[in-house]
């Protein structure tokens, strides 16, 4: 019971988040349709808001879809690790794969026994899917009822999602300088390249990084 009540609770409070997503992507232009088709389909935070942060800076397709998959691709490292502890089969691999986000993963792993994996993983994915797909759609209906949702600073809420996501994840010094060194990198680069390009040639430090760094 206590793996499906911590399921639930964080379903719901990362759910909640997904308003923020909604308004964002209104923000960007996106209709509400196309708002909640993304939820939908892509069903990655990260992801979707690179998405519709690279367009609302002016960025082609190419750059922000590029720059979502790039953020998704830890997704496919996360099934790695999982396929052997859920061992599903079948059309019930490709529910699985799009369930397989940062929070099914983290509760997953976190139990004692593969039966509560299994359970912590279904449930959760299905938690925060539910969650997630109807407060984009809360969100995105209220940043539509606003004539101009950039006057409101909602156009604000990509970057502000960003810092959210990454400033947890800042618990070493070798992370807090990677993150300062990719701020400055990407500013620099933003003056001269197309949006969403700085995103993707960031992420170039974090490969270096990993490839020079010290092994444990």
């Amino acid at each position: 019971m206590s793996v499906k009540r911590d399921s639930l609770s964080l379903s719901f409070a990362v759910g909640v988040y997904g308003a923020a997503f909604g308004a964002a992507s209104v923000a960007a232009h996106f209709s509400v349709l196309q708002t909640c088709a993304i939820s939908l389909l892509t069903f990655s935070g990260a992801s979707q808001f690179a998405l519709v942060g690279v367009v609302g800076a002016g960025g082609g397709a190419f750059s922000a879809i590029a720059t979502g998959a790039l953020l998704g691709t830890r997704n496919g490292l996360y099934a790695v690790r999982l396929a052997p502890l859920l061992n599903v089969r079948g059309a019930k691999r490709i529910i699985a794969a799009h369930m397989t986000i940062d929070e099914s993963t983290g509760i997953a792993l976190a139990q004692a026994n593969e039966k509560d994996a299994r359970t912590g993983f279904w449930w959760t994915g299905f938690g925060v899917f539910i969650f997630w797909n109807l407060f984009t759609l809360l969100g995105a209906l209220s940043a539509g009822l606003l004539k101009d949702p950039a006057a409101f600073g909602l156009d604000a809420l990509v970057p502000a999602a960003f810092v959210g996501l990454v400033w947890p994840r800042l618990t070493n010094k070798k992370s807090i300088y990677l993150a300062a060194l990719a701020f400055i990198f990407a500013l620099a680069l933003a003056l001269f390249v197309p949006a969403g390009v700085p995103i993707i040639a960031t992420s170039l430090l974090a490969i270096l990084m990993g490839w020079k760094g010290p092994r444990a």
